[in-house]
């Protein structure tokens, strides 16, 4: 018989009334209150308890390649500039270097309580070393982490030439998500006939979409608005994320609200990025100066799902990041003024059950009775206490077994007042 596994005395976001959880056969068999007593008891003496984080969208195959790229010219940190350095570094790439570092950024983020990963691939690869490279860590890992793996050309389709068909080869050799970057195809024309490519290959090959879309501070970018028409078309908006979406951010009120009536029509994801677009954007501005932000207050208040998401870590389009999902969480707060006490309450959804929407697992994902014992504790009692303090994370449970686990700060010397 399968040995139970009661956590005890904990505070379960989303449901205050709860305090135990039974594990059983890796699923959680039981919330509530006074349930029975299993064969091992866990006091989390009255720590706060929610689902993995969810980063649904990281460059793995970038991660700490900044300071490899030494003496390749980055120097300004613009967008621009790091999109044409990175071909120069592409072509020294191997899959057991790209493998070596993207595993050391997964454990980053594993270590800080993710365990659901959206992987931006680069495909504009002839020799697709980082899509191999990415294909092998998601199967080698999964133990500890579910790796979703993008084909996305950073090159874009048709500025880089055979992009479209490249990205069209990676979904072949088993990609989950097809991408793209209308914004830097050489014109308009290009962008959105790139966008009518990226959703017949999605439905082609039965996969995800999550589009690069409109990141930049100009205004009439607004590829958004054919991304999120053809997919209210093809009624394919719940397995479709545009992700940046910066200068919906810096639009005008009548076109944003004509735009959120259409987003809620066709159910379509939001990804925003606070750190990197908040370090990216509005170089061109004096003041005031843009933050990169897209309306994330707005999307929560009409319902309209947004996730938030690190992006880079250490590679040539931000020089910082860590895979901390707490700082993420922490920057979107202050830039996007999320921060009442009712939204403070449900600010863990961005960084939770709405990057599980954005990866289409959200009926496997959450804590609730029959679904996998995957959790997290952090060093906190509530949405507000945990978020106020920007607490760290105590515990990772992943199909009821322990991922990790630390004890809360201690002093040894006691702090004397």
């Amino acid at each position: 018989m399968a040995m139970k596994r009661k956590f005890f005395n904990a505070k379960f976001y989303r449901n205050c009334e709860a305090t135990e959880m039974i594990v059983e056969n890796g699923k959680i068999a039981q919330i509530g209150n006074n349930l029975p007593k299993c064969d091992e008891e866990i006091d989390l003496k009255g720590k706060f308890v929610l689902p993995p984080y969810v980063d649904p969208h990281l460059h793995l195959d970038y991660v700490y390649t900044l300071a490899e790229m030494e003496g390749i010219g980055a120097a300004s940190g613009t967008l621009y500039e790091a999109i044409e350095n990175w071909p120069k570094y592409k072509a020294t790439m191997t899959i057991e270097g790209v493998k070596k570092l993207a595993r050391k950024g997964i454990e980053d983020e594993v270590s800080q309580g993710v365990q659901f990963i959206r992987a931006q691939t680069d495909v504009t690869d002839p020799k697709f070393i980082g899509f191999k490279a990415l294909m092998e860590l998601k199967e080698e890992m999964k133990d500890i982490v579910d790796i979703q793996v993008v084909a996305f050309p950073q090159n874009g389709m048709y500025t880089y030439k055979g992009g479209k068909e490249l990205v069209e080869e990676a979904l072949k050799m088993g990609a989950d998500v097809v991408g793209g970057i209308p914004h830097y195809e050489p014109a308009r024309e290009f962008g959105e006939k790139s966008i009518h490519d990226i959703v017949e290959m999605a439905m082609k090959y039965n996969v995800l979409i999550d589009v690069h879309c409109d990141e930049t501070d100009d205004t009439m970018a607004r590829f958004v608005e054919i991304l999120n028409a053809l997919v209210y078309l093809e009624d394919y908006g719940t397995k479709t994320t545009a992700s940046h979406t910066c200068s919906f951010g810096s639009a005008d009120n009548s076109y944003a609200y004509r735009m959120f009536d259409m987003f809620k029509r066709s159910k379509m994801n939001f990804i925003s990025c606070p750190t990197e677009n908040a370090y990216l954007q509005g170089r061109q501005d004096t003041y005031p100066k843009r933050r990169g932000l897209t309306r994330v207050k707005e999307f929560m208040h009409m319902g309209i799902n947004v996730a938030l998401a690190q992006d880079s870590i250490n590679d040539p389009w931000y020089p910082l990041g860590s895979g901390n999902m707490m700082n993420i969480l922490d920057n979107a707060i202050h830039l996007s003024q999320y921060a009442s006490p009712e939204e403070v309450e449900n600010a863990f959804d961005m960084i939770t059950y709405n990057g599980a929407k954005c990866l289409n697992i959200h009926n496997e994902y959450g804590l609730e009775e029959g679904k996998d014992a995957n959790f997290i504790v952090l060093d906190g009692d509530s949405s507000w206490d945990c978020i106020r303090r920007r607490v760290g994370v105590l515990a990772s449970v992943r199909k009821g077994e322990f991922l990790f686990k630390k004890k809360p700060t201690e002093y040894e010397v006691p702090f004397k007042m």
